[in-house]
């Protein structure tokens, strides 16, 4: 029982080690151009040892895409929980995420299908979230919730989008622990206080609101 407790948790142990070279590689080299052979080699493991994980390239990108989708649900998740007060989690959360932010970058630069995917899992889990009455967070005024959360989920995936060139006008890379903050910080400002007077943003949605009820 103990020998195969052992290889169990030696296997788990493997295909995670095998999944996080996986999201390096494809993240640098993009789809097309990353192998088995180079995946593996980065992972320290045997050519078919991640054949016999995975199976295929194919195989190894939807679990990539699985993990990418699974890791930024529950780093929001544990965020609107009061995780974000914490700044021991703060820096495991960017520990965690950003090899998964730069393959996602990667995934929008190559035109991934797999984008699709992760976009629509992002817009559901932010309307979920939104529509739960057990978080925290301020409701948004809005008569469109899906309509909300597809806005949402354009900036962030537009922050991946423009990344390079948000690092180069901003002198530090934005997808490291430690060029983000300054970028977050940011974003937090300008998400924190109003852009628009009241008055302008009722005249806005009056003049959006005729225009989409012609």
């Amino acid at each position: 029982m103990g020998d195969r407790t052992s290889t169990a948790n030696t296997d788990l142990t493997a295909r995670a080690r095998i999944r996080d070279a996986a999201l390096e590689h494809f993240a640098a080299h993009g789809v097309e151009r990353t192998t088995i052979r180079g995946v593996a080699t980065a992972a320290g493991v045997s050519h078919g040892l991640v054949q016999h994980h995975f199976g295929s390239k194919e195989n190894l990108r939807r679990a990539c895409d699985e993990y990418a989708a699974e890791t930024i649900r529950r780093t929001k998740d544990e965020a609107g929980a009061g995780g974000m007060a914490d700044p021991g989690f703060l820096a495991d959360a960017l520990r965690t995420a950003m090899p998964v932010r730069r393959y996602i970058a990667r995934a929008l630069i190559d035109g991934s299908p797999s984008v699709a995917t992760l976009f629509d899992d992002e817009v559901a889990h932010i309307e979920s979230y939104l529509a739960d009455p057990r978080q925290t967070v301020a409701r948004p005024r809005t008569s469109d919730l899906h309509a909300y959360a597809v806005a949402i989920a354009a900036m962030n995936f537009g922050f991946l989008a423009l990344h390079e060139q948000l690092s180069r006008t901003l002198g530090e890379d934005t997808l490291t622990p430690e060029g983000s903050p300054r970028f977050f910080r940011a974003v937090l400002d300008v998400l924190a206080e109003p852009l628009f007077t009241p008055e302008f943003t009722e005249q806005s949605r009056a003049t959006l609101d005729r225009l989409g009820n012609p």
